[in-house]
């Protein structure tokens, strides 16, 4: 329930199957309708009862979402009142959409390409800022004229190689690896930007680690802006891992609260800290919160020992109290930046999200002209790619001849086309799509 519903009906007929449910209060016809204009009524069924009080939007092709005659229904948002518009549809001819059937057709209609309906979902699904912005960035064109611009230049080096194999006496291959290392830069650069894609997306996988008692369920409930774990002065409390999710200056963290490590013959605890462990050799970033009020001793050695070469981000918590642990004893890190917290005062944490900002996005994220590759099936297209690219340097090191070369030039450019559909099966963009909701 809500406080409108919106119907859509896309399609040739969409227009004169709305006339068969649509009462005008004027008379008029939507069929008589210019593009682009809200109508007022009701919505009748068969019998010419009414259903409901609406407004009617009709927008003709190809100024619309789909390229299509597109007409929106805002009926009263009541489950029962929208599905008896819906019915008055089907019956008028109408069918229902497929997930993600509205914008499937845009992408067939040519009104986007296959990696802007993709940015689609990822603009529904955005978790934060950041994510969003990246997919705007994308469902307004950016990734697709940087991938067109890239197979223009593989068009290109195809067109000169076939050149240079009819004309072998004019046109040398000498040094032409020197242009192909240009392309091959193009696509490393986009790919580079993969794991900052992601993390924008999905969020920072992020495990707190530290020994009894450091703080860490106060750190994961100051973040989380709730009492989400359990805090008391006896050692162990903690004892299994807690997941949350939480929005730091617009990054995501997935957050890992996990049990103190230290030797305990205590069984069940044995098996957190085991926990805490694996946890944080899967993390992208390790908030490894020190007890800065009382020294070091084995259990932070056993931390260190095993966090090494990791993202670590080393909390002095405790800060409200006399500081025992100073920043040149944590000195057997390899990569880490240090921030000094209370998490009981909730004091600190702006330095937190910038010391994050600045170990993942190199203090800030700019959407300008920088594009991040978020998306899996992209990814993996572009490795293609480039794996292709270096086969064609390697070919003209080797003088191969020159069909080979433009083999594995035209396969970089298939594999580039299918992040826009322009090289894409009937399957593959059904599976995109199903991941959509119905109304989209």
């Amino acid at each position: 329930s809500g406080g409108i519903s919106i119907v859509r009906m896309s399609g040739k007929d969409a227009i004169e199957m709305a006339d068969k449910i649509f009462v005008s209060k004027n008379g008029k016809k939507l069929s008589e309708a210019s593009s682009h204009t809200v109508h007022y009524g009701n919505i009748v069924d068969e019998d010419g009862n009414i259903i409901d009080e609406v407004l009617v939007i009709v927008m003709r092709a190809p100024n619309t979402y789909t390229r299509e005659d597109v007409v929106e229904i805002d009926c009263h948002g009541g489950i029962l009142v929208t599905r008896k518009v819906l019915e008055a549809a089907i019956k008028a001819g109408a069918k229902p959409a497929e997930p993600g059937e509205f914008t499937k057709r845009a992408f067939l209609n040519g009104r986007i390409d296959l990696s802007q309906a993709e940015a689609v979902i990822d603009v529904i699904n955005s978790k934060n800022e950041y994510a969003l912005k990246s997919s705007v960035s994308q469902l307004d064109g950016k990734l697709s004229a940087k991938i067109k611009e890239i197979r223009e230049v593989i068009l290109n080096h195809v067109a000169y190689i076939e050149a240079a194999l009819d004309d072998p006496e004019h046109i040398s291959l000498d040094n032409y690896v020197n242009n192909i290392e240009k392309g091959v830069d193009n696509v490393y650069k986009l790919l580079k930007t993969s794991d900052n894609g992601r993390i924008m997306r999905d969020g920072i996988r992020t495990v707190i680690l530290g020994k009894t008692n450091a703080g860490k369920s106060s750190l994961l409930n100051a973040l989380a802006k709730e009492e989400r774990a359990i805090v008391t002065d006896i050692e162990g409390t903690t004892r299994d891992v807690l997941e949350e999710q939480v929005n730091l200056g617009g990054v995501t963290l997935n957050l890992v609260d996990t049990a103190g490590i230290r030797k305990t013959d205590d069984y069940v605890e044995s098996i957190g800290v085991e926990k805490a462990k694996k946890y944080a050799q899967d993390a992208d970033l390790v908030i490894f919160v020190v007890d800065s009020s009382r020294p070091l001793d084995k259990n932070d050695d056993d931390i260190i020992s095993l966090i090494q070469n990791k993202n670590v981000i080393v909390l002095l918590n405790k800060s409200d109290m006399e500081q025992v642990v100073k920043p040149e004893d944590l000195k057997n890190l390899n990569k880490f930046s240090m921030v000094s917290i209370s998490a009981k005062n909730e004091t600190g944490l702006d330095k937190l999200e910038h010391a994050i900002k600045d170990m993942f996005f190199n203090g800030e994220i700019s959407f300008n002209e920088e594009i991040y590759i978020t998306n899996v099936r992209h990814k993996t297209l572009l490795k293609e790619a480039l794996d292709s690219l270096h086969m064609v340097k390697d070919g003209i090191n080797q003088g191969m001849s020159e069909d080979f070369l433009t083999i594995d030039l035209m396969t970089a450019y298939e594999k580039l086309g299918m992040i826009i559909g322009e090289e894409v099966e009937d399957d593959l963009a059904d599976r995109i799509f199903s991941k959509f909701c119905m109304g989209k």
